[in-house]
């Protein structure tokens, strides 16, 4: 295994210009995030005996495979199940119900939890050691012999492999196609901003006295999204939680309210200026009575206030670089499908990770490119369905609201029932882990098989064979 990151002077890319020899052992491979999806795959890299380093920016944590990790109980402990979710005006009025019961099919439930869990569920299985906080990443160097980044304190890191896992602002990504850039090879449609269409502000509540919120009592998890009239741009959203508390979510449409344009070109981002949003709403009514006792009974420092941003970028790899997550891909949000996707990138890269036999510059340009290869598509065919559930959900304007009711009126269960299939049929797995035992009666996609798991059994078979040739 290769040896801890050290500070060392950053290898210039002319440094070498004789091919190096490919070494017979893992890549030692430089994760950029302490998000989600850099701690999945530090921990999919842990399991497969791969070297790894995470290095996040900031100075705390921030807030199927999980079987394959044994992590999926654990992952249910702080979750509840949810079978579908009630659509209901700002009066509290029944708009449409959207059923998601289908365990016996898809074989599990649909679950909801509080994000920042699951995010401290993972941070915890990962090495102490193997996890550097307070590096925001400068510069990065990638030439023959590996890749090196500077941090803002002046050390450096170097490995054979760099993973951009720090979200939709990614430095990794902004440097790389820096020098991409000056090189005329970056596409123009990687040159352009990303789309910020919503503003959310999210949160979870104390511990709650079931007497006044019997609803907190309830086995599976109560859903309900609240969506505003023509002149209240916003949509709210409640779910249960266990710990008897409630996760709240408010979502604001850009380009209808001057008080949302302004909150959105507002660089201020202080537990005061969310505050100041939050009072504004607290008049919205929930089945809980209004937002604004919601609000009362959650932490400030807590509340999260975030952009819904929209980008599908060309460029995912180049040298021993590579994106994965929010760095790579933007849906707007759709059942969670930003976390989704970011673990599904994890699994799929540590498999090409893993299939890489000798760490040269040429293999681990393959591998990341197969990487991108298998993932592009699945994640490219997505984006209209999120387009959609982000109109049916946050929209606003006329012609949003005309989709939203035909949806919800006139649309089949069985279309319903078919999407929801085609939606849970993508399950990824660890090639280099036991796999989970086959769950519900659906199909599901396959997934590439392992290189190095075929390699290692036709080498087997040769030995066989020459052992028979022996007799």
């Amino acid at each position: 295994m290769s040896a801890p990151s050290e500070t060392v002077p950053p290898t210039p890319s002319s440094s070498s210009t004789v091919p190096p020899v490919a070494a017979n052992k893992p890549p030692h491979v430089l994760i950029g995030g302490a998000g989600l999806a850099g701690l999945f795959l530090g921990i999919l890299l842990e399991r497969a005996g791969i070297p790894y380093e995470i290095f996040e920016r900031s100075a705390e944590p921030r807030p199927l495979a999980f079987e394959q990790l044994g992590l999926l109980d654990e992952l249910l402990s702080f979750s509840k199940p949810s079978f579908g979710v009630a659509m209901l005006t700002d009066k509290l009025k029944l708009i449409g119900k959207i059923v998601a019961n289908c365990t016996d099919l898809i074989g599990y439930d649909r679950v909801l939890f509080a994000r920042p869990e699951l995010h401290d569920m993972l941070f915890k299985k990962i090495p102490k050691e193997k996890i550097h906080m307070s590096k925001k990443i400068v510069t990065l160097d990638q030439d023959q012999d590996g890749v090196t980044v500077t941090f803002d304190d002046n050390t450096t890191a170097r490995g054979d492999i760099l993973v951009g896992a720090d979200g939709a602002h990614s430095a990794v990504r902004q440097h790389l196609y820096k020098t991409l850039e000056k090189e005329s090879l970056l596409p123009k449609a990687d040159t352009k901003d990303m789309s910020k269409g919503y503003i959310s502000l999210l949160g979870t509540t104390s511990s709650l006295d079931p007497l006044k919120y019997p609803g907190v009592l309830e086995k599976d998890s109560e859903a309900f999204y609240m969506i505003g009239d023509k002149d209240t741009p916003y949509t709210w959203v409640t779910f249960t939680v266990p710990g008897n508390r409630i996760c709240w979510n408010v979502v604001i449409q850009l380009g209808l309210s001057s008080t949302a344009d302004e909150h959105a070109s507002s660089s201020d981002w202080t537990n005061q200026d969310n505050k100041k949003m939050l009072d504004e709403i607290r008049h919205f009514k929930t089945p809980y009575g209004t937002m604004g006792d919601l609000f009362d009974v959650t932490d400030i420092e807590k509340v999260s206030k975030v952009y819904f941003e929209d980008k599908l970028f060309e460029t995912w790899t180049h040298g021993r670089t590579v994106l994965i997550g929010d760095a790579a891909h933007m849906l707007l949000p759709s059942s969670g499908a930003g976390a989704v996707n970011a673990m599904q990138d994890a699994v799929l890269l540590a498999n090409h990770i893993y299939d890489i036999k000798l760490t040269s510059v040429g293999n681990i340009k393959v591998a990341l490119s197969d990487y991108k290869n298998e993932r592009f598509e699945a994640i490219k065919d997505q984006y209209p369905q999120s387009h959609i559930s982000a109109k049916l959900i946050f929209g606003h304007t006329l012609w949003e609201r005309i989709i939203r009711y035909m949806v919800f009126n006139w649309l089949p269960k069985w279309l319903q029932h078919k999407q929801l299939l085609k939606d849970t049929a993508y399950r990824p797995q660890a090639n280099f882990l036991p796999q989970a035992p086959k769950r519900g009666t659906m199909d599901t996609i396959p997934q590439n098989p392992s290189k190095h798991i075929q390699r290692e059994k036709g080498e087997q078979e040769t030995k066989k064979r020459a052992a028979v040739s022996a007799i």
